[in-house]
């Protein structure tokens, strides 16, 4: 959508091809169905890619200050909490609906329930079959999405007939997705939230580590800090390598500062249990799990506690380690890892370096942001460079 405004607004006549029955059904479900559409904050480091520095031309162009104006100009108050930016209706559909009367200002011609059979170039035109159509095109624009979410049309369906035009793929893997862990006390411990640090290590080396609300769930780990560090976990997984969790369950306190805490619980309090000590530190239906993991009775009066126990309780909520097995699939995915390699497309303009006259946009390229708006500006960002480019050459 983007891409087809920036094109039209330029004079270019404009055709939008979509395969499922409405276009832009992917941004309803984006910031749990508010849209946190940008982030005050930008910069490489808040994208991933083989080449994350490859999103700088492209904010450079159009990046947090344009984003916020074009979706004023269009009718989108915006809201900030903390640097992240929602509509003020708090409603998805705005930042749909006004795009979509966007297009229609625009004389934009989009066709649904349009499955592309193939895409060609045949004398300096792109020929493309859709549905029982032949469209001609002087340029075309692949703003295709990746793998996650299939159920808005996101589902890689795309892929081969830009394969057959010469490109190639950085292999494509979720992110931004719940990861499963092995041990077995996860269902006990399902729904509870807590700040924590997560660190995640492949074949032992440290990979990526984020902090913020933690979720446990029946399988493993969710929440922002787990869904930070997943595209590392499920490209391991793809490679067959060995994928670990360490959980900071207090990464407030040092060691020394969490062993001084524990001591004092346990041994100034002599008409507690165990578990009773624990209470109010941390949630009550974790605390049989952390004691049993570390094999200290539920029931022992607080102060009967050894010192060796202690210490290694402070150092387990430190360094709560574990395997993890997996991660969801694409379907409970907000994003995916991986896409057209970032090498075959020229940064500045977004047209291939392979085939002139096509154009990519969006999560179909290798690149995917973090948390907090980032997959959303990439999309506003790519797709203006792409259709401004496509349309002024």
């Amino acid at each position: 959508m983007m891409a087809a405004i920036s094109a039209a607004r330029l004079g270019a006549d404009v055709t939008v091809l979509e395969h499922m029955d409405r276009i832009g059904k992917k941004i309803l479900s984006t910031g749990n169905g508010k849209c946190n559409y940008t982030n005050r904050k930008q910069g490489f480091r808040c994208y991933r890619s083989e080449n994350p520095a490859f999103v700088l031309p492209s904010l450079q162009q159009f990046g947090f200050e344009e984003t916020v104006a074009f979706f004023k100009s269009l009718g989108i108050v915006p809201k900030e909490r903390n640097g992240y930016f929602y509509p003020a209706s708090g409603q998805a559909s705005s930042v749909l609906d006004v795009l979509r009367m966007e297009l229609r200002r625009l004389n934009v011609t989009i066709q649904t329930n349009c499955a592309v059979a193939f895409v060609r170039k045949h004398r300096q035109k792109f020929e493309i079959k859709a549905g029982n159509k032949i469209f001609v095109a002087d340029k075309c624009i692949f703003a295709c999405g990746g793998k996650a979410f299939p159920k808005s049309g996101s589902d890689g369906s795309a892929f081969c007939q830009i394969e057959r035009l010469g490109h190639t793929f950085v292999s494509v893997v979720p992110a931004l997705v719940q990861m499963r862990a092995k041990p077995s006390f996860f269902p006990s411990i399902a729904g509870i939230r807590t700040d924590a640090v997560i660190h995640l290590f492949v074949d032992e080396k440290e990979a990526g580590r984020d902090r913020g609300e933690l979720q446990f769930t029946k399988e493993g780990v969710s929440g922002i800090p787990a869904f930070q560090v997943s595209r590392y976990a499920a490209r391991a997984f793809e490679q067959k390598k060995k994928v670990c969790a360490s959980l900071d369950l207090v990464p407030d306190f040092t060691d020394e500062e969490l062993k001084r805490e524990l001591t004092g619980r346990f041994f100034r309090q002599d008409q507690k249990t165990a578990e009773e000590a624990l209470i109010g530190f941390f949630p009550k239906k974790l605390i049989p799990v952390l004691l049993k993991e570390n094999e200290i009775s539920l029931h022992i009066a607080a102060a009967d506690i050894s010192k060796d126990k202690i210490k290694r309780l402070s150092h387990y909520l430190k360094h709560m380690t574990f395997e993890l097995t997996g991660t969801e699939g694409f379907d409970k995915a907000q994003t995916c890892a991986g896409g057209v390699s970032t090498a075959e497309i020229h940064a500045d303009t977004m047209e291939s370096s392979i085939v002139s006259g096509l154009y990519f946009a969006g999560e179909v390229i290798d690149v995917d942001g973090i948390c907090g708006g980032y997959n959303l500006q990439w999309a506003w960002s790519s797709g203006y460079v792409a259709g401004t480019h496509a349309a002024r050459n």
